[in-house]
């Protein structure tokens, strides 16, 4: 059986399209060359003058494990969709649901009625990864992964202090990605989630936690070495130190030098480019940032862009968000640690574009956008839920694509927040390229997907069509198909099949000598035993629905 979508035009940043008019072949899930003369094209699609693009992947989003499902249990009045009055109106459109904590269920469907074919999971905690592989396997429609979080759990901590040789360190970390069958690696301030449990209350870069005696420094360097040596594609996902305080902006500037060149991912990094300018002593440093990210090419970085409405901050860093809970909006929090190798810190909040801050982070977020050069190193994210939910992509596309539109939004900000920001002296407007790049052919190749992310041949064909309109937050708000696997599941917009992604993977090979001493430790100190913390692959995919795919390393690096 052989799919044709005809004539429609390319963007597909890998093969360098632009738009180019070019038909495509599908069969058995894959996109193939041009077939001979003799095979029969069982059904034709027409796509004269449609934006054809692969199926977006959201690299950073929160769709599983423990925190989600706090942040569900602890807002059941926001399952519902809101209807939303000033001053949200004028951000918040019908396209925008802002529910911010959808069941898995639901996450799956909207994410596909928007084009979005994959999603992946930034804070896997390892002792939670069962939960989290079981609410991404209840999430239908689109690929999965999950990043799985080290650096403040206290193996890894005992090992720095022990100081361990790096080899030991990427054998444990090898270990951890086949155990919990993730895709990468993160780190979320490092070492201060550990450091909040011995009562101190901010970590600096070089400042030690005063349990183990290490840095957050010395944290970063040997992860990010091991990531890099091991070979895996995905660089070793930051959460920044500091988050959210006013002139953090110098620990994201010393943060990209502490991998000593190896590649590094600054995550949501709107939310770590912060002064302390101004009569209110908060203020952009969106134009340091940005620059940093222009000089270092091996620094990538998501943006994390706030939006403004109700939703929920769901994140590991319970240091932080202990201190952020009197924001809370309703007032109601979770701060928790999670046995003993992690935290977690819920809290509802709501973005008010006539709050100071508030406006200012969503105008230093898209300073950043407009600021950082290459679309290849740049990502789109609202860190969902954190910044917004995942649904409000279609608004934030077209304020990247739209200058006016964006001034309009800026005009009816806070008044003190526009008069501390640069932005509508940036004239810059994102292409339908960029936009593949940043959604599709940059975060497939981030993650290392490499049959995801294009239309070349042999790619797995997901494929998403719009109809090219100047509201770019209508056209990508609604697909007019989208293709999952070569099955045409989504049509006008509305899911018309459901079918169940895969699972990606890294598995590393690792000396298995390395169990001796987890396996006295976990004896020692743990509350499940060796055998149970590893997820073996028939879990994921023994009920039909859901399969694993394991990604090969890049050559290692020494």
């Amino acid at each position: 059986m052989i799919t044709l979508l005809k004539n429609g035009r390319i963007y597909d940043p890998t093969s360098g399209k632009d738009g180019v008019v070019q038909d495509i072949y599908i069969k058995n899930g894959r996109i193939i060359a041009k077939p001979s003369a003799t095979e029969k094209i069982t059904q034709t699609y027409d796509l004269t003058g449609k934006v054809v693009m692969a199926g977006a992947i959201d690299m950073h989003s929160h769709i599983g494990g423990g925190k989600v499902n706090i942040a569900r249990m602890m807002l059941p009045e926001y399952q519902e969709t809101k209807k939303y009055t000033e001053p949200e109106a004028h951000v918040c459109t019908p396209s925008c649901s802002h529910n911010a904590t959808p069941s898995a269920t639901d996450t799956g469907f909207r994410y596909i009625e928007m084009g979005y074919t994959a999603a992946f999971e930034p804070a896997l905690m390892p002792v939670n990864a069962r939960q989290t592989h079981l609410e991404m396997a209840d999430t239908p429609m689109i690929d999965k992964g999950g990043y799985a979080m080290l650096g403040n759990d206290d193996y890894f901590l005992r090992m720095l202090t022990a100081k361990k040789d790096q080899k030991a360190i990427n054998d444990y970390v090898a270990w951890i990605l086949n155990a919990t069958q993730s895709i990468g690696i993160k780190v979320v301030n490092p070492g201060g989630i550990n450091a909040f449990k011995f009562n101190q209350r901010r970590l600096d870069l070089d400042e030690n936690n005063s349990h183990y005696q290490v840095t957050p420094r010395e944290i970063l360097k040997s992860l990010s070495t091991a990531v890099h040596q091991l070979g895996i594609a995905k660089p070793l996902h930051v959460h920044c130190n500091n988050l959210g305080a006013a002139g953090n902006f110098q620990t994201t500037l010393d943060t990209m030098s502490a991998s000593d060149g190896a590649p590094m991912h600054l995550t949501h990094i709107q939310f770590h480019s912060y002064g302390t300018e101004g009569d209110k002593k908060f203020s952009s440093a969106a134009a340091q940032i940005s620059e940093a990210l222009n000089k270092n090419k091996h620094i990538t970085a998501d943006v994390g862009q706030i939006l403004f409405g109700q939703t929920v901050t769901a994140s590991g860093d319970n240091m932080m968000q202990q201190l952020n809970a009197k924001h809370a909006n309703p007032k109601k929090s979770v701060i928790m640690d999670i046995e003993c190798d992690a935290g977690c810190g819920v809290v509802p909040f709501r973005y008010k574009d006539q709050n100071y801050v508030n406006a200012l982070q969503w105008a230093i977020g898209l300073e950043i956008f407009l600021s950082v050069e290459d679309p290849w190193r740049i990502f789109l994210t609202t860190d969902h839920p954190n910044g917004a939910p995942f649904t409000s992509y279609p608004h934030l596309i077209r304020l990247l694509m739209d200058k006016t539109f964006r001034n309009e939004a800026f005009a009816k900000l806070n008044l003190d927040a526009q008069a501390m920001s640069n932005l509508t002296s940036l004239d810059r407007e994102y292409s339908l390229y960029d936009i593949a790049i940043m959604t599709r052919a940059g975060a497939a190749n981030l993650i290392g997907l490499n049959d995801r992310g294009h239309l070349g041949v042999g790619a797995g064909a997901d494929i998403t069509i719009y109809t090219d309109q100047a509201d770019r937050e209508a056209m990508f708000a609604k697909p007019d198909y989208v293709f999952k696997d070569g099955e045409l599941v989504v049509k006008d917009g509305k899911v018309v099949k459901v079918v169940w992604g895969a699972t990606h993977t890294a598995k590393p090979a690792f000396d298995i000598a390395v169990e001796k001493d987890l396996k006295d430790y976990f004896d020692k100190y743990h509350t499940m035993q060796l055998d149970s913390f590893k997820i073996n692959d028939d879990e994921i995919s023994s009920d039909g629905r859901g399969s694993i795919i394991v990604h090969e390393n890049k050559k290692a690096s020494h």
